[in-house]
């Protein structure tokens, strides 16, 4: 039986919609600093946003939980990493593994109940049970694009414009209907993950409001820490406070600290919650 490797590895889930552009550089970062890492492409992305009609959650879930256990079955320590979507699927991949290592959960949406969705974002469950109208009903991706940086919201936009394959312009409403799912099954079992947990989440996420990340927070069964920025919206691993982001992710996996992070508005813990000190 071949020895498993010393290397630590990480295994990092983008975005619905997205790609490893979901992630910046921390992919980069973590591999500059001695680590392994993988970013699988999710069913039904990385090609055209109709590709997503026929994927289900648990496409998804089988993706990056084979990709988990291959990574297990050589390295003798796997930490756990998500943005958005990619941070529900974490925790749920966390769940069925019984992770012990370090689970990073980045901008976690388990509502969608940020300040720039319509009011009437609860009534998409009446309509669920029509797939002819989900398959055709699409939810766009508009400004602020999850940045509040108003420079690299113009790049977005223009990447947009050019129809650059970064991400999806928009998802099918069936896809959020498989978001759904995954939500109710994390409200309903994560307290049994024990892994020692980060949550990072704007306080001004246009998408999911901080309720998300409290909720989880509150609910999770492992040690968690949760830490609230200050200067950004959804994006939090490209917008104005990514340096601080990669630093605080880099220090959690236990990579040295060699590289101070650019000025910014330093990131604040949150009050109220439960906090444990988490080993790093």
């Amino acid at each position: 039986m071949t020895p498993l490797s010393e290397q630590p590895a990480v295994l990092l889930v983008h975005g619905l919609g997205g790609t490893e552009y979901d992630l910046g550089s921390l992919a980069k970062r973590l591999a500059e600093t001695g680590f392994a890492t993988s970013v699988p492409c999710l069913p039904g992305h990385g090609g055209t946003p109709s590709d997503l009609l026929e994927v289900r959650l648990e496409d998804w879930l089988d993706t990056v939980t084979s990709e988990y256990r291959a990574l297990r079955s050589r390295h003798r320590t796997v930490h756990l990493a998500g943005f958005c979507l990619g941070a529900l699927i974490a925790l749920e991949v966390a769940r069925l593994t019984d992770h012990r290592d370090n689970l990073l959960l980045l901008s976690p949406p388990l509502f969608l109940d940020g300040w720039a969705l319509p009011s009437l974002t609860w009534a998409r469950h009446f309509v669920y049970p029509f797939r002819r109208f989900t398959d055709h009903y699409r939810i766009d991706e508009a400004d602020p694009f999850g940045i509040k940086n108003a420079r690299i919201r113009g790049l977005i936009r223009k990447r947009f414009a050019r129809g650059d394959r970064f991400h999806y312009p928009y998802v099918p409403l069936t896809t959020i209907r498989q978001v759904d799912r995954l939500r109710r099954t994390l409200l309903r079992g994560m307290g049994a993950v024990k892994a020692p947990t980060m949550i990072m989440h704007a306080e001004e996420d246009e998408i999911t409001s901080l309720r998300s990340a409290q909720c989880i927070a509150g609910r999770i069964g492992g040690p968690c820490k949760l830490i609230v920025l200050n200067d950004s919206y959804h994006m939090i691993l490209v917008d104005n406070e990514r340096e601080a982001v990669m630093k605080l992710s880099l220090e959690f996996f236990g990579a040295p600290d060699d590289a101070p992070p650019r000025p910014e508005a330093a990131p604040q813990e949150a009050s109220g919650w439960r906090h444990q000190a988490l080993p790093v």
